[in-house]
């Protein structure tokens, strides 16, 4: 079924909101006027993507309901595109999951900052060889029991009393907006919780502030998301990492 104005509003104010967020949308043709009463129209390119967006939706909702369902699956929480959550493809989350495990080491605790796909692909390992928590300010994860912690990067260093400074062996962070504000802030809470080790998730155009404020280099590895991106992604770490 085709989406009707509701739906096509709904995307436009998406689009606006996608321009403070670190992404931004790439839509060239895809929006026609029509020249008798100036209604935006759609193109079928644009139609076409759509219904396989909402096609996906109905998909993920039916594994929710299905025997079975892995609570831990990338995707098995949607993204909130409000909130800049775009997931990591599999391979992706799978490869800085492992990446983690070995940078901790064997009973090595890893924290999660803003990572929650890397989080996942961490439990569904099922592995007693490490710890893993989620630092987040998407409630939905609470989900997850213990292990996550309400986090907010304008309060960098809010944390729980038996969350102690210099805890994690690797901290892993994908700040959720590209900016040096959301960087410095999330930096402080990075520096805070970390013995040393540091895996930094974001875009090609925060290597300067990267450096800057975490003493992070650049990888070789270039992560990938479930959904396109059109703001280049790298991965940064401050020690001799498998992503090179």
């Amino acid at each position: 079924m085709l989406p009707g104005r509701t739906h096509f509003s709904s995307f436009l104010k998406m689009a606006v909101l996608f321009r403070s967020f670190r992404v931004s949308l790439e839509l060239p043709d895809c929006f026609k006027m029509d020249d008798d009463d100036d209604i935006p129209q759609l193109s079928s390119h644009t139609l076409a993507a759509l219904q396989e967006f909402y096609l996906e939706q109905q998909q993920r909702e039916g594994m929710k309901t299905s025997q079975g369902f892995n609570q831990y699956s990338i995707g098995s929480i949607e993204e909130d595109w409000q909130l800049s959550q775009f997931w990591y493809s599999d391979e992706t989350a799978s490869c800085l999951a492992k990446e983690a495990v070995l940078a901790a080491g064997k009973g090595g605790r890893i924290a999660c900052v803003s990572a929650p796909s890397v989080y996942q692909k961490l439990k569904e390992q099922d592995s007693e060889d490490f710890s893993v928590c989620i630092l987040e300010y998407d409630r939905r994860f609470s989900v997850y029991g213990e292990e996550f912690i309400f986090y907010d990067y304008n309060h960098p260093l809010d944390l729980p009393e038996n969350v102690l400074p210099h805890s994690f062996d690797i901290v892993i962070a994908d700040p959720p907006y590209l900016s040096e504000e959301c960087l410095q802030k999330t930096a402080e809470t990075i520096k805070y919780l970390t013995k040393g080790k540091i895996l930094l998730c974001t875009g090609a155009v925060m290597e300067e502030q990267a450096a800057k404020h975490l003493g992070v280099k650049m990888c070789k590895f270039i992560p990938k998301h479930s959904r396109n991106l059109a703001n280049e992604f790298r991965c940064y770490v401050n020690y001799a990492s498998g992503l090179d």
